[in-house]
């Protein structure tokens, strides 16, 4: 797919990063060849995005912010599945694809399919993260300041009787909309994740749609039209007494 590379997903990637810890209060910092944010991120959430395939930048961030944390627990998405984190006490939380999938023309004065709303209430966002069901036990995840963002959407899929049985957010960037924290619930699980895929189209139509996936749902995805751009890895912090850093 020559329009869209890897480096669009994870830029689009940061800015959700971004939006969301900025929501909580830790705003973060963009480069050319990263997204950092120095405060502690929300759950799922890392400290760092890398934007680019160069790993000098990237590894001289993650040291500045591990020996500012010395305790803390945090994550590294490294984008292009380069860095060398595992000598120096992280380890690889997952591994995934980006994805991406050419912009589709739309009908004319197209909203969104049948059933499908945009949140815009602080209780609907309550009901919409309850239904993801991931933050369950844990603090929020999504502040009402996200709805006030024009280049976020949460969108919901409901049922006769208003209950909502799928979802995903879509974030809007330059050059891409992100799919992110996509669910769906019941028999009609697979017709209700496509569904997830034409909503994000209308509510950012014209442009392309990237996000990242690993396994069946990598399958399924490309199934629904979807090209791989790319290996990426998520490492984590391991908790260890003394940093690798002092012995390298």
């Amino acid at each position: 797919m020559s329009e869209i590379g890897v480096a669009d997903a994870a830029r689009n990637n940061a800015a959700w990063c971004d939006a969301v810890c900025t929501a909580h209060g830790a705003s973060g910092e963009f480069s050319d060849s990263l997204w950092l944010t120095r405060a502690p991120a929300p759950p799922y959430h890392p400290n760092l995005v890398t934007l680019g395939p160069a790993s000098g930048p990237a590894l001289a961030a993650v040291r500045e912010l591990d020996e500012a944390r010395p305790a803390a627990a945090w994550a590294v998405k490294d984008s292009f599945a380069v860095l060398p984190l595992g000598p120096v006490g992280f380890r690889v939380l997952f591994a995934a694809e980006w994805i991406a999938r050419p912009a589709l023309a739309r009908p004319t004065g197209r909203r969104f399919p049948v059933g499908w709303l945009r949140v815009e209430t602080e209780s609907a966002l309550s009901a919409w993260e309850a239904a993801w069901g991931e933050s369950r036990g844990q603090a929020r995840v999504f502040l009402p300041a996200l709805l006030r963002r024009t280049d976020i959407a949460f969108l919901a899929a409901l049922d006769g009787g208003g209950v909502i049985r799928a979802g995903v957010v879509a974030n809007r960037t330059e050059s891409a909309v992100g799919l992110s924290n996509v669910f769906a619930h019941g028999e009609e699980a697979a017709r209700l994740r496509a569904a997830c895929i034409e909503a994000a189209s209308d509510a950012f139509p014209g442009l392309p749609l990237v996000g990242y996936e690993a396994g069946r749902a990598l399958e399924e995805s490309r199934a629904l039209g979807f090209a791989s751009l790319g290996p990426l890895r998520v490492w984590s912090r391991e908790l260890v007494e003394e940093r690798a850093w002092r012995r390298t």
